[in-house]
C-alpha cells in the first residue's frame, strides 16, 4: 500500500482548539477508481458538515460476486466537530 505523508497544520484564522473526527467510507463505481473515490467524497460532502480533507487509504476491485468489475476506494474523511458552546 502506498502511503503519503500526513501533515496537520493550523490554518490561518482557525483557532488551535478545533477538533476533527475521521470516518471511513468506501466509494464504489463500475467505471474507475477515480469515480469510486469521487463518489465517496461526494457522499461525505452531502451528509457531513465541515469536511476538511480526505485520505485515500486503499483501492480494490470486487470480482467474486459482481457481474462486472466494481472498483472500490476506501477513504478516510476528516471533518471539523461542531463547537457545542453557544
Amino acid at each position: 500500500m502506498q502511503t503519503f505523508p500526513r501533515t496537520f497544520r493550523v490554518l490561518p484564522g482557525v483557532l488551535s482548539h478545533v477538533v476533527y473526527k475521521k470516518v471511513t467510507l468506501i466509494g464504489r463505481s463500475t467505471e474507475s477508481f477515480d469515480d469510486a473515490t469521487d463518489n465517496a467524497i461526494d457522499r461525505a460532502q452531502e451528509t457531513l458538515e465541515n469536511v476538511h480533507w480526505v485520505e485515500v487509504e486503499e483501492l480494490g476491485v470486487e470480482i467474486a460476486t459482481a457481474e462486472t468489475r466494481e472498483f472500490q476506494a476506501e477513504v478516510t474523511v476528516a471533518f471539523q466537530v461542531s463547537d457545542t458552546e453557544t
